[in-house]
């Protein structure tokens, strides 16, 4: 659960220039590491942390059990109760968060700086001694179940679900992070305890912290804060896996309106020497909002769809590129049939020289935005130590896409693309899409 602190986080700015002059690597007297940036702009502070592990690390038929503890651990902690706990944090104006993704268990913590010992108190408190009580785990996981209630009546939900099982079956990046209704009523407090017990340890701890604040006093926080943690991790090996060859297509049937595709493959992973490229080429294809190929074809051409985007995802032990639109049901054949022909294209034929051009423009200048308050920069130094990359990578950064090449460009299409795709529809019939959708029966 996160607590917003209002507008005041997002003001304090940090261009990429200054914070790759000042990014320090600090290690504090116990030996923890992070990436720290001090800024007294604002008086605020931003961290970012995480844990490997993530919901890769949920038992095969318990899936969710990352989710609900991110959900749980500010729900009381030590000697306060949810309820205290959380009058705490917004009687001081501290924003603090937990998630799970795939293969981390992560959080924020935000605070003003004469907060700050009370933010990290509190976060120590969460990560060392929650309650897990009875009434909180049931009031969540209720909230868990109803949101993957509606899911199943979501046909963008569906569509991503689908996608992931048909790209990695029974590997765990095909299970959702959130669970399903079948797997979260079965997960037991004992469940949620063995996983902080075995994940949340200091050997796979990453931090990145941007605000005012010196380096000695951020050295005893940050022993405070996660030196009692068990000093390794016990984790359950997860395998590489590449996901399946395209082409393959699966329907999901489900009475509605419209109809939602979700398209991919096989992708490229943060450490591949080609990764730029790929990156950039992305970009032409389907990432550039309304520059892109797909939505210059799809949309203005031809008025298919409203929107359609495609994107890199890249993980630990895969990597995929996935994209999505949505569209009337009748339109659904002739809408993948323009997302089909212009991803043929780009693999045969490669970007233009014009088009690279613009895109490492845009890529370079958008560095700007995505660096330009002290919360973003912690996120992305947090980023960044995840994929391996050096503390002066965003120093680097430009020049890497600057030396992208056409040839380079055109061979990262023909791996990504030249396969043809994986495909997932969700939505009516063919034969159904001439009637109205049935209303949607409601739930008891």
């Amino acid at each position: 659960m996160s607590f917003v602190i209002g507008t005041a986080l997002a003001l304090a700015a940090v261009s990429p220039s200054q914070a790759a002059a000042k990014i320090q690597h600090l290690v504090s007297p116990g030996g923890i590491e992070a990436w720290f940036v001090q800024d007294a702009t604002v008086p605020l502070i931003a961290m970012e942390y995480s844990f490997a592990g993530g919901s890769t690390q949920d038992p095969k038929d318990k899936s969710g059990v990352a989710n609900l503890v991110g959900d749980l651990l500010d729900e009381g902690s030590g000697d306060l109760d949810s309820k205290t706990f959380h009058e705490r944090l917004d009687r001081r104006a501290i924003e603090l968060s937990f998630s799970a993704t795939r293969d981390t268990f992560r959080g924020s913590l935000r605070m003003l700086r004469d907060n700050k010992d009370e933010a990290f108190d509190l976060l120590r408190s969460a990560l060392t001694s929650p309650h897990f009580e009875t009434a909180d785990v049931e009031r969540i996981r209720s909230q868990v179940i109803s949101g993957l209630r509606r899911e199943t009546t979501n046909p963008t939900s569906l569509a991503s679900r689908k996608f992931l099982e048909v790209a990695f079956g029974d590997h765990p990046y095909g299970r959702q992070t959130t669970g399903t209704l079948e797997s979260v009523p079965t997960i037991t407090i004992a469940d949620m305890k063995d996983y902080v017990g075995r994940v949340l340890a200091k050997d796979t701890l990453k931090i990145a912290v941007v605000g005012d604040v010196d380096a000695d006093t951020l050295g005893k926080l940050l022993d405070h804060t996660f030196g009692s943690l068990p000093a390794k991790a016990t984790l359950t090996a997860v395998p590489d896996i590449e996901a399946a060859k395209p082409p393959e297509r699966a329907f999901v049937p489900l009475d509605v309106p419209q109809t939602v595709i979700t398209f991919g493959g096989p992708g490229v992973k943060r450490s591949d020497p080609n990764f730029m490229a790929a990156y950039v080429v992305n970009h032409i294809l389907g990432g550039g909002g309304l520059s892109s190929r797909l939505y210059r074809e799809v949309r203005e051409k031809r008025g298919l769809a409203y929107s359609v985007f495609e994107s890199l995802l890249w993980m630990e032990h895969s990597a995929v590129f996935i994209g999505n639109t949505g569209t009337r049901a009748d339109r659904a054949g002739d809408t993948m049939d323009a997302i089909e022909k212009e991803v043929r294209r780009i693999a045969d034929e490669g970007p233009t020289q014009n088009e690279l051009d613009e895109a490492k423009s845009y890529l370079k200048g958008s560095q700007m935005l995505a660096l330009d308050t002290s919360s973003k920069l912690a996120q992305a130094l947090l980023q960044y130590q995840q994929d391996k990359l050096p503390i002066d990578y965003i120093e680097k950064r430009n020049a890497i896409v600057d030396a992208v090449t056409l040839d380079d460009a055109k061979a990262a299409a023909k791996r990504l693309w030249g396969q043809g795709l994986l495909t997932v529809i969700v939505g009516r019939a063919p034969q159904a899409a001439a009637q109205p959708a049935a209303a949607t029966p409601k739930s008891n």
